[in-house]
């Protein structure tokens, strides 16, 4: 008896704290919130899904494909289930950025979680000049990214892949996920690889490490960010080092940029 009143004090003391009640709170959210979700995931879903047949269009249009590459579907269901795939993706996102800004704008003002960010010497992010700047860098380098990705890496990949099939002596026809899912994995791993320096910079700032830490793990950091772009980028060797080497260019950026602007107060 004992020990199972022991149980239930501990279960109940784990329920009253702040954490407990980030869990309560969120978890009571996302009730009172259930049916606006679910209808703006619906909304979504059903918008983008009416938009996918005009981009798949555009992405195998034959001014986008190297020279006598063909995009085929190998099932009956394969163009209608990659219309679902990207109108469920897209509407996830829509959720996710819902969700996301609802945190920033209830999180904030909630007292278990400001209870929770003293305990540990945690302060709320402020609309401040840091903030602004820090979001602006985000959304910029993800930008720069995307433009890397789409108007550099993509082209000079599918190309380079293409010829070394055809002078094998195949031909060249992609499935038309395969080619899809192809270009947004480059995509998304130069966004995300192209945010090290709004990392390593934060690193810095809020003292996680010393900028003598990081050029000690510099080795490691570059090997780091190779097995990341092998992970990221499509499985052959100049994919990898493509996406792999701009996260080392903007990393080594980014300790200059310190250095010059004594941001980590080394």
């Amino acid at each position: 008896m004992s020990e199972d009143r022991s149980l239930q004090d501990s279960v109940q003391n784990l329920i009253d704290s702040p954490g407990g009640q980030i869990i309560n709170d969120s978890a009571q959210f996302l009730r009172n919130k259930a049916k606006l979700l679910s209808f703006l995931f619906i909304i979504s879903v059903v918008a983008a899904f009416s938009m996918t047949k005009s981009l798949v269009s555009w992405l195998i249009d034959d001014t986008r494909l190297p020279e006598d590459v063909n995009i085929i579907v190998t099932s009956p269901i394969e163009f209608i289930l990659l219309q679902f795939q990207i109108a469920v993706s897209f509407g996830l996102v829509v959720i996710t950025v819902y969700l996301i800004l609802e945190l920033v704008r209830k999180g904030s003002k909630n007292a278990a979680i400001r209870e929770r960010l003293a305990e540990l010497e945690l302060k709320p992010p402020r609309f401040s000049l840091v903030f602004v700047t820090t979001v602006m860098a985000i959304v910029t380098l993800g930008i720069a990214g995307l433009v890397y990705s789409w108007n550099f890496l993509t082209p000079m990949i599918l190309q380079y892949l293409t010829d070394d099939a055809q002078n094998a002596g195949l031909t060249t026809e992609w499935r038309l996920s395969g080619y899809v899912g192809f270009i947004v994995n480059l995509a998304l791993a130069c966004i995300v690889g192209f945010q090290a320096p709004v990392v390593t910079i934060l690193t810095l700032r809020f003292g996680i490490a010393t900028r003598q830490q990081i050029m000690q793990y510099r080795k490691h950091i570059w090997f780091t960010a190779f097995v990341l772009g092998a992970f990221l980028s499509p499985p052959d060797p100049l994919s990898l080092f493509l996406v792999a080497m701009p996260v080392v260019i903007l990393f080594e950026l980014a300790i200059i940029i310190d250095r010059l602007t004594n941001i980590s107060n080394a």
